[in-house]
């Protein structure tokens, strides 16, 4: 063989290099994050000078979670304050990034799983916009929000993610919005700086371990990974933007963890980066 058919053999056996835009799967926590500068908002704000500009960012929230799948579809989203009991500073923030009917359509034509409702309605919920006003605090990117079909499995929505892969081509960023473990009603305010329960850092150490090996499929029947499982998803709306991040990750694509902690005993932040 020839050096040159050598080189193109080796070549031709090589991962194909793509032009992506990276996927975030990002620990949003108390809407508190919001407005403070903290561990975890300067993270999401240093995440933002790391990767390319986006041409829109794509958020598949927690507090969005509807019958069917949605988009929102309107040219300047409302900032929804969908939250209680939390300061007014809070209740005051508006963030007045606009909106593209014309992703959303674009959005909706990539989906053939299902029909995408185009909404005029919704807005930006917490899970939205308290982490995009740290990454674009200028507010000129556009924001859509996809929601989630409540009456699917965990393997519907990592399926799902993949019919919108094209738009990681287009310079979209696609960002799912949770917590991996996330049970409030256990929480121990005295560990709110930081701290879990032994079972909430061991099944976290569980879903780390699966992510950076590429094995999703435990992590779509999570319900058999154990009692700590359940504890950590009581719920599932906080989890499943997680599998969005998943699907859209390519074959060959490195991932990373970062706001890597526990807090409150048993809520984790840990993120990912796909790309």
């Amino acid at each position: 063989m020839s050096n040159l058919s050598q080189f193109k053999t080796f070549t031709g056996n090589l991962p194909v290099q793509e032009n992506l835009m990276p996927v975030l799967f990002i620990g949003h926590g108390s809407p508190m994050n919001g407005i403070e500068d903290n561990e975890f908002s300067a993270t999401w704000a240093k995440m933002a000078q790391d990767i390319p500009t986006p041409t829109a960012v794509l958020v598949v929230s927690a507090h969005w979670f509807t019958r069917g799948t949605h988009i929102t579809s309107m040219d300047f989203p409302q900032t929804i304050h969908d939250f209680g009991g939390f300061p007014k500073e809070l209740f005051d923030v508006v963030y007045p990034a606009p909106g593209s009917p014309d992703l959303a359509a674009e959005t909706a034509s990539l989906i053939h799983t299902t029909t995408l409702g185009l909404d005029h309605d919704w807005g930006l919920d917490h899970g939205a916009w308290t982490v995009v006003r740290h990454m674009y605090p200028q507010a000129n990117i556009p924001v859509l929000q996809l929601s989630i079909d409540y009456t699917k499995d965990a393997e519907y929505h990592y399926e799902l993610a993949k019919e919108i892969y094209q738009l990681r081509r287009k310079g979209v960023l696609i960002l799912g919005s949770g917590n991996m473990v996330h049970n409030l009603r256990i929480m121990n305010w005295e560990m709110i700086h930081g701290g879990g329960y032994d079972w909430a850092l061991q099944i976290n150490d569980t879903f780390k371990s699966l992510i950076l090996n590429n094995d999703h499929k435990p992590l779509m029947s999570y319900q058999t990974l154990g009692k700590e499982a359940l504890l950590a998803i009581p719920t599932p709306e906080h989890y499943l933007p997680l599998m969005y991040t998943l699907g859209l990750k390519g074959a060959h694509e490195h991932v990373s963890l970062f706001n890597d902690k526990a807090i409150g005993g048993s809520l984790t932040m840990t993120s990912v980066r796909v790309g």
